[in-house]
């Protein structure tokens, strides 16, 4: 579960199936009661409705585990003072060295590249709402600059920023306009 819609939608599909979590959290749930094969299935069937899976394996917990807390770092980098490599390492008790490695080797990207790839996808959520400058933006993302913010956003998406922002407007029409 990568964000708070996410958590909702997997809190509600358990309940509707009659379990009572414990604690719902991103990528993880926690349930006191044995559950029948038979309700897992349906439980993964609902959520994969929502784009969800069930994942069991310990490989993919932690792969699970590194992403939202990737997600949680970038939401929460002015309030947290330590690098995402110390974070990641003191949140799961690994070596960030481990953690990098593995996570190469089964998502064939690195965590820096999926780290800018979701502060990118945030930025454009941003620049959609279109409620913040990019300067704004590139404040709340934790840039060095708005240049930065460009640099990275033009490399992911093949747009400055800027451009980004326009298009959104020029594709916008008033209801006169229809």
């Amino acid at each position: 579960m990568a964000c708070e819609s996410c958590r909702v939608v997997v809190k509600e599909e358990l309940e509707n199936l009659g379990i009572q979590p414990v604690k719902v959290e991103l990528g993880e749930v926690e349930i006191k009661q044995r559950v029948l094969k038979e309700t897992l299935v349906k439980f993964n069937n609902a959520i994969q409705k929502a784009g969800l899976e069930l994942v069991k394996t310990k490989e993919g917990i932690l792969i699970d585990q590194v992403k939202s807390l990737i997600a949680e770092y970038i939401a929460n980098k002015k309030r947290i003072s330590v690098n995402l490599s110390d974070y990641l390492s003191r949140k799961l008790n690994y070596d960030y060295a481990y953690l990098s490695s593995y996570f190469s080797s089964i998502n064939a990207t690195t965590i820096e590249q999926y780290t800018i790839g979701l502060k990118i996808e945030r930025a454009k959520e941003m620049i959609l709402l279109d409620e913040l400058t990019l300067s704004q933006i590139s404040d709340k993302l934790d840039y060095s600059s708005v240049s930065h913010l460009s640099s990275q956003f033009k490399k992911v998406t093949g747009l400055p920023a800027s451009h980004f922002k326009k298009l959104r407007n020029l594709r916008r029409k008033t209801i006169q306009e229809l």
